[in-house]
């Protein structure tokens, strides 16, 4: 019975909400729409690449329930853009309805063909417009506006079969990945990336042993979603050029595809550059951004160096920016913030010598830290460990965690290391490192001429703006006239070319200056 009245009582509830809906009495529109903007600009898109959904909400602001007549785009079926309007797509509707005193959303996007269209330049504007038409007044319309980008694509290719390429993760290991080798060709070489286009790279790019990849001056390089590079062992990697100056023109730029501002900061939007043992790589003035680890450097030979930095800011990666597992690695002037686990992380041993770096991390989390220092590497098969020895050289070590470096042994092999005229955030609030040697910051053949900031008020950096990868110091830093004259004269000029007091130098990648403001 009960059972019978409730599905009675619901019945009745439907009926009385249908007539009423059925009563609504829709006038054509005579115009007066708000918007919520009068131009919608869709970020820059690759030739072919679709873009983001962008929206446009349209407002009722009368008393009045109304009926669009239509709402269209301007070019009609053969704009480049797509709507959809109450959950339909198309690019023309009829009689839309909107009550009075509501709103409703239009969502936009675009996918756009760059040959289609005649321009000597590499980019270009398409624009079109959304039309509001009405019985009284001329149609309203809000623009539609993209930069649309050419450029380079590099992916696997597909075989007779319709099967993608794939090619082995190392020398080493037959587990095939998506990707594809890089070679000369007779329609481009494609071991040569220049800055007349962006490229756009899907899939894994390998150099193979033997063969050098370069990549120029001012080159600007997209990665996809699970997407990178490998440098196979006997290959070489060469970024920009040592003889040119740390300019913005002359900067190489590597991060994800994807160009809408929302996605400038997020990590994690392609794989690594992935530096095989045996290979040879020299990087020098060049951005790494949002990856899920900038460089991955693996294996060394004896002492020669395997990675060599110069100029080089990573910012914003999922793991590491730069992970190395016993490999040889020389940096200066090398920038590195924002990683979930460590800015530089040293596994496995290796050889490292950092002169003028400023390695900070203002992750969105406390367990992150600027460096880490380990002689080892656990599989799960064993726990692999070699021989370590560092060098840091008027450096910056600090970050919103408690400490700018932390150390990970767990041999009995040589385990060296020696910090020359650095800042060092090191608060252990708890004494947990009190008895420890490593963290004795009172030798001064491991610590010589450091600053140790044990509480975050006495000693600061005084970064810029550190959660925006603004890692230049003011006259009021710490790091200010820390360093060691006679590493500065090995590295005179800072990451943004100002010449260094070498006198009384700072430490870190950035001269000492004030701030600019905006």
């Amino acid at each position: 019975m009960r059972y019978s009245l409730l599905l009675f009582f619901f019945g009745v509830f439907v009926l009385t909400f249908t007539s009423c809906r059925d009563d609504f009495e829709f006038e054509p529109s005579q115009g007066g729409l708000e918007f919520s903007r009068d131009t919608v600009y869709l970020d820059t898109v690759f030739t072919n690449i679709g873009s983001s959904t962008y929206t446009l909400k349209v407002y009722n602001r009368g008393d009045k329930d109304i009926s669009i007549p239509t709402l269209t785009l301007g070019e009609g079926e053969d704009s480049k853009y797509r709507l959809m309007v109450d959950g339909v797509p198309g690019r023309v509707f009829n009689n839309v309805e909107l009550m009075a005193h509501d709103s409703m959303f239009v969502f936009v996007e675009t996918t756009i063909n760059y040959d289609e269209f005649v321009n000597t330049e590499n980019t270009f504007l398409y624009t079109d417009q959304i039309e509001f038409h009405s019985t009284q007044m001329a149609p309203q319309k809000v623009e539609l506006v993209t930069l649309v980008q050419d450029a380079v694509f590099l992916y696997p290719q597909r075989n007779d079969e319709g099967m993608y390429e794939s090619i082995p993760v190392s020398e080493t290991d037959d587990t095939q990945i998506y990707g594809f080798n890089l070679n000369e060709q007779e329609n481009g070489n494609e071991l040569i990336w220049t800055d007349a286009k962006p490229y756009v790279v899907y899939g894994y790019a390998a150099v193979p042993n033997g063969k050098t990849l370069n990549i120029r001056k001012g080159a600007h390089i997209h990665f996809h979603e699970n997407s990178g590079l490998i440098v196979r062992d006997n290959a070489r990697l060469n970024i920009g050029s040592i003889n040119d100056p740390a300019t913005q023109e002359n900067t190489v730029i590597i991060e994800g595809d994807r160009l809408e501002p929302d996605f400038a900061d997020i990590p994690g939007q392609w794989g690594a550059l992935w530096l095989q043992e045996g290979s040879t790589t020299n990087i020098c003035n060049v951005i790494i951004k949002s990856a899920t680890v900038g460089i991955l450097a693996e294996g060394n030979n004896g002492t020669a160096i395997s990675l060599r930095l110069r100029n080089t800011q990573i910012y914003n990666s999922t793991n590491v920016g730069l992970l190395s597992r016993n490999s040889t690695i020389y940096g200066e002037n090398v920038v590195i913030n924002s990683a979930g686990q460590a800015a530089f992380a040293g596994t496995l041993g290796g050889i490292y010598q950092f002169r003028h770096c400023t390695f900070a991390n203002y992750f969105n989390s406390f367990n992150q830290v600027p460096v880490l220092l380990s002689d080892y590497l656990e599989t799960e098969d064993a726990i692999l460990v070699n021989n370590f020895n560092a060098s840091f050289e008027n450096c910056i070590m600090y970050g919103s965690s408690n400490f700018g470096i932390l150390f990970d042994r767990v041999g009995d092999l040589p385990f060296e290391y020696t910090f020359t005229n650095c800042f060092i955030k090191f608060i252990d609030n708890i004494n947990r490192f009190t008895n420890d040697p490593m963290y004795n910051f009172g030798n001064q053949s491991l610590f010589t001429g450091c600053t140790i900031a044990q509480n975050s008020t006495t000693y600061k950096p005084f970064f810029e703006d550190p959660n925006n990868n603004k890692l230049n110091i003011s006259d009021e830093s710490a790091a200010n006239a820390l360093g060691k004259p006679s590493v500065a004269a090995i590295v005179p000029n800072d990451i943004v070319q100002t010449q260094r007091n070498l006198n009384v130098p700072d430490a870190g990648a950035y001269e000492s200056a004030a701030f600019e403001e905006d």
